[in-house]
């Protein structure tokens, strides 16, 4: 664990007013991240000090690019960045060097941050459990026990903040592989409306339900790398009055047997602080949720069909025998997907959407973000069949957000009797981002818990 300010916007502002030095800081962050243990595929260490010796440039020069200029920021190994081979987790994919930077890279660096390096992920981003066989199994398990699954498939974005490596780290979430990492280590992550970023450069997975996002120890950093992201100024955003905000908790999650103890517990706390606040909180079922679910459930999940379609011809070569097993039974699976399934799936999801933002109408969505906490990471590697049960459960929840293009905010929200993380998620129908950041922005002055023991 190196020693500096452990948000993203607190270092920015060090920077700016000369007490931390981005030189020293990144050398820093560097050798973290070499000393660690597969949370990165690769760094990127020139590049890395050349930007923050620019950033330190501009600093004594009081020419200051943002809150960010001089911050460190690592990427998941699905972005482009220029002179790296991007993997996507794999050993099959292509070995050529990108030429140029994805443009969320690109902008990040207009703003000043500073490329670390790529992080680790379940290859092609295909599961919510974050293992790889081929780079390593990153984890940060809270207390002593045996090792837990980090949550995928931004395993090393969230392992390397979770660790201090770096402040925030970039990610994609298609089924919720941003918030299932962010809540398995105690983090926030943002997951926005797919039409707020480009994703040009960003090796895609499913191309109706992938999205580019933030995992952070604070809300603050990921609202504002996600603007500068954009391509825009970080803004700070006015918090919503709790005395004029509405959250709807469904009660349906409460009644879920399979929700686990310690997450229905804290979810019910943080829902009583949220009341303390002075926020409206109404208890009741929404219709949206249920029947997303049991679309999901009767229809299958349209990201495999789009994963299948994209890596088809992949798999019907010889290369498919060096891809991680789990991941390649879970493409040849989605074969078995009917059409009528296909078809139905992408005609809901558009009335879906609208059932939501009706229901709501105003209001913002609290859930847990995952039914249980982070699964033990041995019983998973062993067992294939255990895997593709266990990865299912965890990406559930998380998989409503994603069909209906919801923007989503998982938060911590406490720890369970052994010590591991839970989570909150904050929703708010398709394209209702920053009333989604305001509320969130606001609740999460009031979410006091216990910290794990890390």
């Amino acid at each position: 664990m190196v020693s500096y300010p452990s948000t993203a916007l607190a270092m920015g502002e060090a920077i700016q007013h000369g007490k931390l030095d981005p030189i020293i800081l990144t050398r820093q962050c560097l050798a973290a991240a070499k000393e660690s243990d597969a949370v990165f595929i690769s760094l990127t260490p020139e590049r890395a000090m050349f930007e923050a010796a620019a950033a330190a440039r501009r600093q004594a020069q009081g020419a200051s690019l943002g809150p960010l200029d001089g911050v460190p920021i690592a990427w998941k190994d699905l972005f482009d960045i220029a002179g790296a081979v991007t993997t996507a987790g794999s050993r099959v994919l292509t070995e050529k060097p990108a030429m140029y930077d994805a443009t969320a890279v690109r902008h990040a660096t207009a703003a000043g941050m500073v490329c670390l390096g790529k992080t680790n992920l379940t290859e092609l981003a295909y599961s919510g459990l974050g293992l790889n066989p081929h780079y390593g199994t990153p984890h940060h398990t809270p207390g002593q026990g045996e090792p837990r699954v980090p949550g995928g498939s931004s395993s090393g974005s969230a392992v390397a903040v979770a660790k201090g490596i770096v402040p925030a780290a970039i990610g994609t979430d298609t089924a919720g592989s941003l918030r299932v990492p962010a809540a398995f280590n105690g983090l926030a992550s943002y997951r926005p409306s797919q039409a707020r970023h480009s994703r040009q450069g960003v090796t895609p997975l499913a191309h109706s339900l992938d999205t580019i996002g933030v995992i952070a120890q604070s809300l603050e950093d990921c609202l504002a790398i996600d603007d500068v992201m954009r391509g825009e100024e970080a803004t700070t955003r006015e918090r919503a009055d709790p005395e004029r905000t509405v959250i709807v908790l469904d009660t349906a999650y409460l009644d879920d047997e399979r929700i686990e103890e310690g997450v229905r517990q804290n979810l019910e706390r943080s829902a009583e602080q949220l009341i303390n606040a002075g926020f409206h909180l109404i208890r009741r079922k929404l219709a949206s949720v249920s029947d997303t679910l049991h679309l999901i459930q009767h229809h299958g999940w349209l990201g495999a069909a789009e994963a299948y379609t994209e890596y088809r011809e992949l798999l019907e070569s010889e290369a498919a025998e060096a891809m991680d097993p789990r991941v390649r039974q879970r493409l040849i699976n989605a074969q078995k997907m009917a059409p009528d399934s296909i078809v139905t799936l992408y005609r809901q999801r558009r009335s879906l959407q609208a059932q939501l933002r009706h229901e709501l109408a105003g209001a913002t969505l609290l859930s847990p973000t995952v039914a249980h906490t982070a699964p033990l990471l041995a019983p998973l590697e062993d067992n294939p069949e255990r895997f593709a049960e266990v990865n299912l459960a965890t990406l559930r929840l998380s998989m409503v957000a994603s069909l209906l293009d919801s923007p989503a905010i998982a938060l911590p929200s406490g720890v369970d009797k052994n010590q591991q993380h839970t989570s909150i998620q904050l929703t708010a129908p398709c394209g209702e981002d920053e009333a989604l950041m305001r509320v969130a922005l606001a609740a999460s002055d009031h979410l006091g818990f216990p910290a794990a023991n890390q």
